[in-house]
């Protein structure tokens, strides 16, 4: 078996334990599974009770990482989410006390409820996968993943992620209401079980994800789709509608998805519907739409979709044949 046939085969038995857990979802919770095969970041945006939470307690069981959660609340500062350097009487030194930073999968619940000094601690991490405290920088084990909740009605007693930070997701992701078959069904599961708990059967472990992740490099990406990835980004900096288009952040990150999209279809090679059907999710909340225009509730997924119609698609046969030559 290739690695990319096994990277498949994994990827559908992921789905489907963490499917027992929620139901109806396939598409966000494919998007999700996209962005931790890329080794990036999530940020679910949905209302509460939308099961945030469980879709990432449920992918952590499904895998076997580490999971650690922080409740991020006003009052919650820097030490608490890296670990802090606590003064040991017994031997007289300093020594270091690892945060729930020092996880595999990171669930960062509310991100928007703590403050910017707090937020920014997430920073280095998400970023570098490293903690650098009193000097002294500690190396966070791989895989190290991030999935941050917020609710996008409250904005009382919140602080909205800046940009940079906003720009470190790979992607943004809304749940969604379940349809009326599937939340039935979510409660005639809850009935046969007779308790709240899911619990769900590891298909893999944290070494076995790294080496899917890094399986992904032998997806072929041509010079068409290349091109078309950075005329997409392209288009969204000279929107006039906006204020700011998207960074070569957002084009790495519109790569990385797309060839982990083509890798789930079972394909070695990127086409460019495997780079539609990523592009909103990857590409929206890095954007930044004009004052005068927000009023009007002009969203980043318009100005993508808008995008989308405008910039010529390349010929699909064109990425084949490219594929295949390679």
């Amino acid at each position: 078996m290739t690695a990319l046939a096994e990277l498949r085969e994994r990827a559908e038995q992921i789905l489907a334990e963490v499917e027992k857990a929620v139901v109806g979802k396939r598409g966000p919770l494919e998007l999700i599974l996209l962005a931790l095969l890329s080794d990036g970041h999530v940020l679910l945006e949905d209302y509460p009770g939308l099961a945030k939470t469980l879709i990432a307690r449920s992918f952590a069981q499904a895998t076997s990482l580490r999971f650690a959660r922080i409740q991020f609340t006003p009052d919650l500062m820097p030490g608490d989410v890296t670990g802090s350097q606590i003064f040991d009487q017994r031997t007289t030194e300093f020594v270091f006390r690892p945060g729930p930073v020092f996880a595999n999968l990171l669930l960062s619940d509310e991100i928007n409820r703590a403050p910017p000094k707090t937020q920014a601690a997430l920073l280095e991490a998400m970023q570098e996968r490293q903690v650098t405290i009193d000097n002294t920088t500690h190396r966070l084990e791989p895989p190290f993943l991030v999935l941050a909740t917020q609710n996008p009605i409250e904005y009382e007693g919140t602080y909205p992620l800046p940009e940079a930070q906003l720009d470190r997701f790979l992607v943004r992701i809304s749940v969604g209401y379940p349809e009326r078959d599937d939340e039935i069904e979510m409660l005639e599961r809850r009935l046969q079980r007779g308790v709240d708990d899911v619990e769900l059967e590891p298909v893999i472990d944290g070494p076995t994800l790294v080496e899917l992740q890094r399986s992904l490099e032998q997806v072929h990406v041509s010079d068409a789709i290349e091109g078309y990835v950075v005329d997409l980004v392209t288009a969204t900096r000279e929107s006039r509608r906006l204020a700011v288009g998207a960074s070569p952040r957002g084009s790495i990150a519109l790569l990385k998805l797309s060839r982990a999209k083509a890798a789930l279809s079972g394909r070695d090679f990127v086409t460019p519907e495997d780079v539609k059907a990523v592009a909103v999710p990857a590409l929206a909340h890095r954007l930044m739409v004009r004052p005068e225009l927000w009023v009007q509730r002009l969203r980043g997924e318009d100005v993508v979709a808008e995008a989308l119609e405008t910039v010529p698609t390349p010929p699909a046969e064109d990425s084949g044949l490219r594929a295949a030559e390679a």
